[in-house]
């Protein structure tokens, strides 16, 4: 089927260059395993598992099968004041696997609700304590929280702060980054070590700036994934977790990319031994088929909202689809392939070789200045091209497509985070497909 069999002019492209899309469309009518088929017939490997979404690889039938299963059984029921039986197990079966006392889910639909979602919770939780001056939040610079209101508000992406800046939340705060690109370039397996404290700037300078009582949370990604799978520093979580106990602060993880797998572990949380007050999710939870999204609450949270009279609703939040029965019916058989395949564990040993590939395959290529790599995800950052910010990873990224490789390019940096069915020649595909590409655009 050529592109011109596609009618274009109608939808608007998300996160994307539409104008020169038309120029090149890039459509996929098909998938299965690690490949996806193209509206012209090709194959292309998927580098990046959709996004962070397809753990388990492309269509897998038994969330295929659990999925018509549950809609010539319930296709869908109000989440107000009644529920669905899928929704009680799946939220079982997420809080089974989260750490700690995590064991209250909020279901939504998105990453980015999940945001919004548990930075509600936070200043609910502080309210019903009698704290409700306990309305700031601190965020970090370059993070991504999604693309809702109070997410782009925590989040410190320069983008969103450009053109929606004057409606973001106003009592927020961030930290610095988490990279250091002179000292850490090249990081394979491991944790950064910083000499300085990368942590005291908030101790010592955004707390006492607006006084810790008025400190509702501290929300981060574990790893900052989509601004280029950036590490957090040696013992930086722990850190961070022991200055929000000190002052009375919900520490609130964001695994949207991280959570279920990538690490090689359950969530980033398991990995680092960090358990946060809320652990926010998505995207591999139902293997991306259906949108699914939630906060996961530690017990105390949930207790302190539970007062009033029972007539009246004790937190008044939700979604139209909040624990959508085929979404749920999607997630219990996603986390039920997970568990069986033991995928989980397969994507930490193939993290190791995906690392180990990408640094003995892009290390001294021209215009690379650094590669980081830790659980099944890596990315290696280029130089810009003067006057022309994101253009060199842009042009590399079509390369690959055309190539028969996806990969994902974010800002300087080109990501791979394949699924976890990944083979070693699957990587060594996407890797040698990419090396080539980055040769090319010398």
């Amino acid at each position: 089927m050529a592109y011109q069999d596609f009618q274009m002019d109608n939808q608007w492209l998300p996160f994307t260059p539409n104008r020169h899309f038309r120029k090149d469309p890039r459509v996929f009518v098909a998938a299965s395993g690690m490949h996806f088929t193209t509206h012209d017939d090709r194959q292309v490997l998927d580098g990046i598992s959709s996004l962070w979404c397809v753990g388990a690889g492309h269509n897998r039938r038994p969330i295929n099968e659990a999925i018509k299963a549950q809609l010539d059984t319930l296709d869908y029921a109000t989440a107000f004041s009644v529920s669905n039986d899928k929704a009680f197990r799946a939220a079982e079966m997420i809080a089974h696997m989260a750490p700690g006392d995590l064991n209250k889910v909020l279901f939504c639909n998105s990453g980015s609700e999940a945001a919004d979602t548990a930075l509600k919770v936070a200043l609910a939780y502080h309210r019903a304590r009698g704290e409700g001056h306990r309305n700031l939040f601190i965020g970090r610079e370059r993070g991504y929280h999604g693309v809702g209101f109070g997410g782009m508000s925590v989040g410190g992406i320069p983008a969103n702060r450009k053109v929606f800046g004057t409606a973001l939340l106003p009592r927020v705060d961030h930290m610095r980054f988490i990279h250091d690109p002179v000292n850490h370039a090249f990081i394979h397996n491991a944790e950064p070590e910083w000499k300085e404290d990368i942590l005291a700037e908030l101790e010592n300078r955004i707390l006492p700036l607006h006084d810790p009582s008025n400190v509702a949370a501290v929300i981060v990604e574990p790893i900052s994934g989509s601004a280029g799978w950036y590490l957090p520093p040696k013992g930086y979580l722990q850190r961070l977790r022991q200055i929000c106990d000190k002052h009375g602060i919900l520490l609130i993880f964001d695994e949207v990319i991280t959570g279920f797998g990538r690490m090689g572990t359950p969530f980033a949380a398991d990995y680092y031994g960090v358990v946060p007050d809320m652990l926010n999710f998505a995207k591999c939870v139902t293997n991306g088929v259906i949108p699914l999204g939630g906060v996961i609450c530690r017990d105390f949270l949930y207790d302190a909202l539970m007062n009033g009279p029972e007539h009246v609703t004790e937190f008044f939040h939700g979604y139209t689809y909040s624990g959508h029965p085929v979404a749920c019916a999607a997630a219990i058989a996603t986390l039920d392939l997970f568990a069986q395949e033991n995928l989980f564990e397969r994507a930490g040993q193939m993290g190791q070789v995906l690392g180990d590939a990408m640094h003995a395959a892009f290390k001294g290529l021209p215009n690379v200045v650094g590669i980081r790599s830790l659980g099944l995800a890596g990315a290696v950052e280029l130089a810009s091209i003067p006057g022309s910010p994101g253009k060199r990873a842009y042009d590399i990224f079509l390369d690959c497509y055309h190539h028969g490789v996806l990969v994902r390019n974010a800002g300087e940096n080109l990501v791979l985070c394949p699924p976890y069915i990944v083979e070693k020649s699957h990587i060594d595909q996407l890797v040698g497909t990419l090396a080539d590409a980055i040769r090319r655009h010398a």
